[in-house]
């Protein structure tokens, strides 16, 4: 496996930074890989070597505000800074491996980020897996703590107001411990702006699923505490794709790449996009 990095500006002047594993081999697919909230494109390394073994150059990014990018960590001054971060490194992608069929895989937020993309560009990709996308969650402010968050938003934007649980990360104590221990992830709250635009974007994504018709493969875990299980089914029964798939694993929790079954999730996600590839 071959590895590259780099970094490139975008909106704000702000510096993102982005890294490609190869494979030796001549590649045969190219999977664009959306991170989640807090988190950066390192943590997707075991997914990327599975996948470069298979034959696909794995891109990722550091969203701004996240990873080794500019930015406040924790905030996002609009969430279509996401998308247009995402559409220039896609454009970068694309002209870098041209021909190749490509693939999107977003987590959480980032599979949030990625449906929110597809309604724009679905036309470039063959297909989509979205691993725990955070479509709903059981942690949404009520009306008026919501309210509240939306007047921070606008008065105090980089206010904390939100901060996720690390523990909901994985059943296995050392991914979580990895996870703690991670001076790249945000163990910080989530800002007010953030936490707004974020709400604002999971209403969007629930309104509009109807006009995606692109190959889905939705992944979930039924115990996952930070993106509920419920925003995987919204979306398989919403989506307007003929070929979709839906997949609750019973005991999972919110990163169903890193939890012990780990193995067996990475291989039904590279099973899904070879067939599509007609690879056997």
């Amino acid at each position: 496996m071959k590895h590259s990095e780099g970094n490139f500006v975008t909106i704000r002047d702000m510096s993102v930074y982005y890294q490609y594993w190869q494979p030796e081999e001549e590649p045969r697919a190219l999977l664009l890989v959306v991170h989640g909230a807090g988190e950066h494109s390192g943590r997707y390394l075991h997914l990327a070597e599975r996948f470069t073994a298979r034959g696909y150059v794995v891109a990722a990014l550091d969203h701004p505000n996240h990873g080794k990018s500019d930015g406040h960590y924790g905030h996002v001054e609009r969430f279509d800074d996401f998308l247009q971060t995402l559409g220039a490194f896609h454009r970068q992608v694309s002209a870098e491996f041209p021909g190749l069929p490509q693939f999107l895989l977003g987590h959480s937020m980032g599979g949030l980020i990625s449906s929110l993309y597809l309604l724009q560009h679905q036309d470039a990709f063959r297909g989509c897996v979205l691993s725990g996308p955070a479509i709903k969650t059981d942690i949404e402010p009520g009306r008026l703590q919501m309210l509240l968050i939306r007047i921070m938003s606008a008065l105090a934007p980089k206010t904390g107001v939100l901060q996720l649980d690390a523990t909901g990360v994985s059943r296995d104590p050392a991914e979580v411990e990895k996870y703690v221990s991670d001076p790249l992830v945000n163990h910080g709250k989530m800002t007010a702006r953030k936490v707004a635009e974020l709400f604002g974007a999971m209403h969007h994504i629930q309104e509009s699923a109807g006009q995606i018709t692109l190959p889905m493969l939705l992944l979930h875990g039924e115990a996952d505490s930070m993106a509920s299980a419920e925003g995987s089914r919204f979306l398989h029964q919403h989506i307007g794709s003929v070929d979709k798939t839906l997949k609750i694993y019973p005991e999972l929790y919110h990163e169903i790449f890193n939890e012990p079954e780990r193995e067996q999730v990475l291989a039904e996600a590279m099973d899904w996009c070879d067939a599509l590839l007609g690879v056997e």
